[in-house]
């Protein structure tokens, strides 16, 4: 693995969903969802407010229509390395649907490309072997200081948004039972084909992981719960636990981590190890014990109940518990203030999601 030298004691990494970057005068999905002149300045203004406050070394963007506006805007902002490998798609001439993930960061883009499915193990697994992601994952291989090539990866899972349309008001009890037939089946296959993302996507990072022996960054809006159900496989340990010390330790190898775990994790390695850390370099890490403690900060909110759907999934590179991790987390950050307690001068025009970071700290 060729490894960048640069001196860099942290690294952010952060993930955004964008929610219809789009600029006028076209439309997302419907002719009439278009923003105003103002509205789209203030939904670029609320964009570089966040990058020059926060300013992440690498972020990935979900619900991307407008590539070319975004690359330049990031490119203002310091990113040299700006990656997409797909194209939302145009119907009637100006009305878009169909968004796309992208990528931007500070360090040398090596290779960008999209993550194929494996035909044969979809037939595996009872799906079509022309089974697609909804929509196509990127990687990126990154040269990150003191690390080296390391594959990035942004994702852009289904929604739970049923696949099959209903009748906003059935006018008879044929029609109702149809609205509902329709309604359990299709989120039922929205659930199955963001599980089924998940587990082929997984499949391939493995792969990936044992050719290139890269470490693993993986982020996005995954639009479920990452520890429960369909997405569950992601992060499972099952198979580790199952077998010897030296066994797991192989597996961990593989299988990347919820950075919100690594981080309580290196929280808690601190503490039981705080005579051979150096306190100075790892001051972040102890001044967010406290935070550290509380519940999980939801990323977005359906009315008033929050969930947890954008993640940053990292190799045991990242993890303090590891002898051999080159980085831990030492931060872990939602900017959820546009959703809390919004001010509609900065944030009429911003997301429904909150961007999350993380801050990687070098180990000494």
């Amino acid at each position: 693995m060729e490894t960048n030298t640069i001196s860099k004691s942290t690294i952010k990494i952060a993930t955004l969903n964008l929610f219809n970057y789009l600029a006028p005068p076209y439309a997302c999905y419907d002719f009439d969802r278009i923003y105003s002149e103002t509205q789209w300045q203030k939904k670029q203004h609320w964009l570089s407010n966040y990058l020059s406050k926060q300013q992440p070394d690498i972020i990935g963007f979900q619900e991307v229509f407008s590539i070319e506006s975004l690359k330049t805007l990031v490119t203002s902002h310091g990113y040299k390395y700006f990656a997409v490998i797909d194209q939302p798609e145009v119907i009637d001439e100006h009305i878009f649907q169909k968004p796309v993930v992208a990528i931007a960061s500070k360090y040398p883009i090596m290779k960008a490309e999209a993550i194929s499915v494996n035909s044969t193990l979809a037939k595996t697994i009872g799906l079509n072997d022309k089974f697609t992601f909804a929509r196509k994952v990127l990687r990126a291989t990154i040269n990150i200081p003191n690390l080296g090539a390391t594959d990035c990866y942004v994702v852009h899972f289904k929604s739970k948004r049923s696949t099959l349309e209903s009748e906003s008001k059935p006018e008879s009890k044929q029609a109702l039972t149809k609205q509902l037939e329709n309604y359990i089946t299709g989120k039922w296959a929205a659930s199955l084909q963001r599980g089924s993302e998940a587990t082929l996507l997984m499949c391939e990072i493995i792969t990936r992981r044992e050719k290139s022996k890269h470490p693993i960054i993986l982020m996005g809006d995954f639009n479920d719960n990452l520890h429960e159900g369909v997405l569950k496989q992601l992060t499972t340990t099952q198979l580790a636990a199952d077998k010897s010390q030296d066994e797991a330790k192989e597996f961990a190898k593989y299988l990347p981590q919820d950075a919100w775990q690594l981080y309580l994790r290196a929280i808690s390695n601190e503490q039981q190890n705080s005579s051979e850390l150096n306190v100075s370099k790892h001051s972040t890490l102890k001044e967010n014990k406290h935070s550290a403690q509380k519940a999980r900060t939801a990323t977005h909110y359906y009315g008033s109940k929050g969930s947890v759907l954008d993640y940053i999934l990292l190799s045991h590179e990242f993890d303090a518990s590891h002898q051999d991790s080159f980085f831990m987390i030492s931060q872990y950050d939602v900017f959820d203030k546009h959703l809390i307690k919004p001010n509609f001068e900065l944030d009429g025009e911003s997301s429904d999601h909150a961007p999350v970071m993380v801050t990687l700290t070098l180990r000494a």
